[in-house]
């Protein structure tokens, strides 16, 4: 990881400009697993902005710490660096702004539920909430990660169908496969209401009722979770399991939760209902 550089001076918006469009460039090519240079990238940016190999490169790291809060991908290798100048907020504002594809970079990879396995992780720990400054928090609810990632029906979709299909090859590598035939796609048979997506079992042959939430962002973007699941949770707790889809778009990796959840996650009542009696 690089040290932080001592800046003679501040970052223009035009440099960062240039330094953000440059990042999403090269994360595009990672998505869609094309060869890239960042050595290559970071020379060409020293030349058009006159700024140090270490400077460009730390500036890479806070770029990736911002996109961390934003529920969105990173380069590999540009781990996130948070100490970072007031006005990278507003410059990947901008860019997101003019560019919102970039929200959504599932879109450069298709057919990945096909192509790539599914790697079983830890769960991240429960750490203290502790609320982001004001101009990022009123980044964060531009481009809320939750909201988007629980609108984006073709994502969940492909985590939903990535998690059964690792259910019935995990059955049958467990010399199941009388069980592994049983495994039932449920939101796509009935809808959402069933409360979770899969039906799954274990090796005894007891239910793993699965809901699974997908997002394009690590292991700790948040998630909406509705009344209906956790009541699911409450009431069976030795079935019910939430499959925590992350880091779709590269590497796509999974943890399960298991009841109680506010074991492992923070739950906040975000709306309510309105009634006239």
């Amino acid at each position: 990881m690089a040290e932080e550089p001592k800046e003679r001076r501040n970052w223009t918006d035009d440099e960062l400009d240039l330094i953000i469009a440059d990042y999403f460039a090269m994360l595009n090519d990672e998505a869609a697993n094309m060869p890239y240079s960042k050595a290559g990238h970071n020379r060409l940016l020293q030349r058009d902005i006159d700024r140090t190999e270490g400077s460009i490169e730390f500036k890479h790291q806070n770029i990736s710490a911002v996109l961390l809060k934003l529920g969105l991908p990173r380069i590999t290798g540009y781990v996130p660096a948070a100490n970072y100048q007031k006005a990278i907020i507003p410059a990947i504002d901008r860019y997101l702004s003019l560019h919102p594809l970039a929200l959504h970079p599932e879109r450069v990879v298709e057919g990945l539920s096909e192509r790539q396995g599914l790697f079983v992780d830890k769960p991240p720990p429960l750490l203290p909430i502790t609320p982001p400054k004001q101009d990022m928090e009123r980044l964060i609810r531009k481009f809320n990660p939750v909201e988007r990632d629980f609108r984006n029906r073709k994502l969940g979709r492909e985590g939903e169908e990535l998690v059964f299909h690792f259910e019935r090859e995990r059955l049958q590598q467990l010399d199941r496969p009388d069980l592994a035939k049983k495994i039932r796609w449920i939101s796509e048979e009935l809808g959402d209401g069933a409360g979770y997506d899969i039906l799954s079992f274990d090796t005894k042959g007891r239910e793993r009722l699965l809901e699974v939430k997908t997002t394009v962002g690590a292991d700790i973007t948040p998630f909406y979770i509705t009344r209906n699941e956790l009541s699911l949770a409450e009431e069976r707790p030795d079935a019910f399991r939430l499959c925590r889809v992350f880091d779709f778009t590269a590497h796509p990796r999974m943890f399960e939760l298991a009841p109680p959840l506010k074991k492992f996650v923070h739950l906040s009542p975000l709306s309510y209902e309105a009634s006239f009696s």
